[in-house]
């Protein structure tokens, strides 16, 4: 809106006063024109024009006793408009500006890795053996031998150049007999063989050059006094002791050269029963199953027939450390026996064992023999060894004295009398008179 266009604010013309208050007055002298002053920051108020001051003056209605006073004209002081406010510049809103989408940046592709460079083992040398062995025949029953075939030392034999390995499984799987050619050659090879076998400790000679052979299919007895060296003599043949001097063969394998081989071959129940007794009777048959190369499969299964036929069931959630002797004795003879090995190492399998399941245990031990299986024991049950056993060993002072069949070692005499003959018999009791002499 421009200022010419605005109309002054009007302004009510004054009162006269009225004559007989005041009375006459000269007519007051048009003012004179203010001179121009600066202009302030804020514009002054414009005066009204006279001439819109008599216009208003002249509709309102004069007192009665006033009297009409002339008015003087009055020069008509120029309209100042007020200063037009500027205006106010229109806000230019900004454009709005069209969101950037960011697009993720792709993900490098991972670099493939390259592959490993095949490694390419060296071809084993091959040493001929002096004395060529027959390898160990499969065990009839495919679940308990895994791997047990492919021995990595090899025979004499073996040639020089090895065939791949698609060839070479293929050769044994034509070269493999069958069950019946497989215990023909085991029969043929001894369980067990020592070869002037030799244990020294210190100035004692435990085990003195000891020679003895066991057919398969054996049930063989170890007997003698305590301290005879009997214990030496099966952890020797364990593989837990190294003899100083003699060899050790199993089914035809060399202990000493080949010690996995032979050592796949045995179950060994220990003399002194060190075993993980913090373990349940179960955990620790599934512990013997797999460490001896069995599927969990088959392990469970045959722990479920160890535990029935050793009448452990109920015992198989408790820990080992709970058992009784006894029961430990059972369920380590069940791990002994849970990979069908051919050759069973017992030390004193029946101490600390009652009469039932020593009848259990034996009875279990002679179907094991009766199918082809072979069993050493050490006892001190002369009784049990003459009734149970088909072959014994009567050593003593590290030496044996006597061995063959039971029949041949005792000679027509009772296997106790025998042994006692051998021992050095009942001595005569010299110096203890005092002791039929009671205190009382």
């Amino acid at each position: 809106m421009s200022p010419a266009s605005e109309s002054p604010r009007p302004t009510p013309p004054r009162q006269p006063r009225s004559s007989a208050a005041t009375g006459a007055k000269k007519p007051r002298k048009p003012r004179k024109p203010a001179s121009p002053q600066p202009r302030a920051s804020v514009p002054p108020v414009p005066e009204i024009p006279a001439a819109i001051a008599a216009a208003a003056y002249a509709e309102t209605p004069p007192a009665d006793e006033a009297e009409q006073l002339p008015v003087a004209e009055v020069e008509p002081e120029p309209v100042v408009g007020p200063e037009p406010e500027p205006e106010p510049q229109p806000v230019v809103e900004p454009e709005p500006q069209p969101e950037l989408v960011v697009e993720p940046e792709p993900e490098p592709e991972p670099e493939p890795e390259p592959e490993p460079e095949p490694v390419v083992e060296p071809e084993p040398v091959v040493e001929p053996d002096p004395e060529p062995e027959p390898d160990p025949d499969p065990d009839p029953e495919p679940t308990v031998h895994i791997e047990w075939d492919s021995d990595p030392e090899p025979e004499a034999s073996t040639p020089a150049l090895v065939a791949p390995a698609a060839e070479s499984e293929a050769a044994v799987v034509e070269d493999e007999p069958s069950s019946h050619e497989a215990t023909a050659a085991a029969s043929d090879v001894p369980a067990l063989r020592l070869s002037g076998v030799t244990k020294v400790y210190g100035d004692t000679r435990a085990v003195d050059g000891i020679e003895l052979e066991i057919p398969a299919g054996s049930f063989y007895g170890l007997v003698g006094p305590n301290g005879a060296g009997k214990t030496t003599t099966l952890s020797m043949i364990a593989g837990l002791l190294r003899p100083d001097s003699g060899t050790v063969h199993v089914a035809g394998v060399d202990l000493r050269r080949h010690p996995a081989r032979a050592k796949r071959q045995m179950g060994i129940l220990p003399d002194r029963l060190r075993t993980f007794d913090r373990l349940s009777g179960r955990q620790l048959l599934y512990y013997y199953g797999v460490l001896r190369g069995l599927k969990p499969a088959v392990v469970e299964n045959r722990i479920a027939d160890l535990a029935r036929a050793f009448d452990l069931t109920d015992a198989l959630g408790r820990s080992v450390a709970d058992y009784s002797a006894g029961m430990t004795k059972k369920v380590m003879l069940a791990g002994a026996m849970i990979h069908s090995p051919r050759l069973l190492v017992l030390d004193e399998p029946f101490e600390s064992v009652d009469p039932v399941s020593s009848a259990v245990i034996l009875d279990i031990l002679q179907k094991y023999v009766a199918h082809g299986g072979t069993v050493i024991l050490s006892s001190h049950g002369m009784e049990l060894v003459q009734r149970a056993c088909s072959g014994v060993a009567v050593m003593v002072g590290g030496r044996i004295l006597a061995s063959g069949s039971v029949d041949e070692v005792r000679d027509g005499r009772t296997l106790e009398q025998r042994f006692l003959e051998l021992a050095g018999g009942t001595s005569a009791v010299e110096g203890l008179e005092w002791l039929h002499t009671f205190s009382d």
